[in-house]
């Protein structure tokens, strides 16, 4: 009885198996046209609604062409550094960035592997021949694209030399003591992330 439930199980099998399909492999962005496509089966289809007004534009339209990958690593790496209401960086050419990645301090050299890194409090510098700028970001993303270009996208940063220690040091004092006297989770956790962060201050001061 085992037996023959065995082969008619495996017949079942064999019958209703669907042969495996082999997924072709996605291409990498750098792989594609650094110029946008025009998508030409739309503009076909418009023409034929409404021959006499122009198609409409996409947002890719509206974006400057993707630098292309070049063959040799350059000498400079292009680095973007933005936060939502100031742009500190545009197409700054450098010779390295160290970002405070979340996996630890990350080095950004010409070249680089194609990464994207998400940002904890910390110090960005930006080394240009013997002069390095330094300022502290609250948290967000860097972009290393394969093409030497670095976009960094930020909520908030500071020039180093803009930052007060004694206020730094007051904030954190004054988290610590919040997170001693916290009575729910939610203040525990508001109070380690002030500390968290002023502590970072405090190092990033003192470092």
């Amino acid at each position: 009885m085992l037996r023959q439930a065995s082969r008619l199980l495996t017949r079942s099998i064999a019958t209703t198996q669907q042969p495996i399909r082999v997924m072709a492999a996605r291409p990498m962005s750098t792989d594609l046209p650094a110029t946008p496509v025009e998508d030409s089966a739309f503009v076909e289809s418009w023409k034929k609604v409404a021959p006499n007004i122009d198609p409409p534009k996409t947002p890719s339209a509206f974006m400057k062409p993707r630098p292309p990958t070049p063959s040799t690593i350059p000498s400079k790496i292009t680095v973007n550094f933005v936060l939502p209401y100031t742009s500190e960086l545009t197409s700054k050419e450098v010779d390295m960035v160290i970002i405070p990645a979340t996996t630890g301090q990350m080095g950004v050299l010409p070249g680089h592997v194609p990464t994207i890194a998400e940002l904890k409090p910390g110090v960005l510098s930006v080394h240009e021949g013997n002069d390095v700028k330094k300022y502290f970001l609250s948290s967000g993303f860097v972009f290393v694209h394969a093409n030497s270009v670095a976009d960094i996208v930020v909520v908030e940063a500071v020039p180093i030399d803009h930052i007060d220690q004694n206020l730094v040091q007051k904030g954190l004092a004054d988290f610590t003591q919040k997170l001693n006297s916290a009575t729910t989770e939610l203040e525990k956790a508001e109070a380690q992330i002030g500390i968290d962060v002023h502590s970072a201050l405090n190092s990033a001061l003192v470092g």
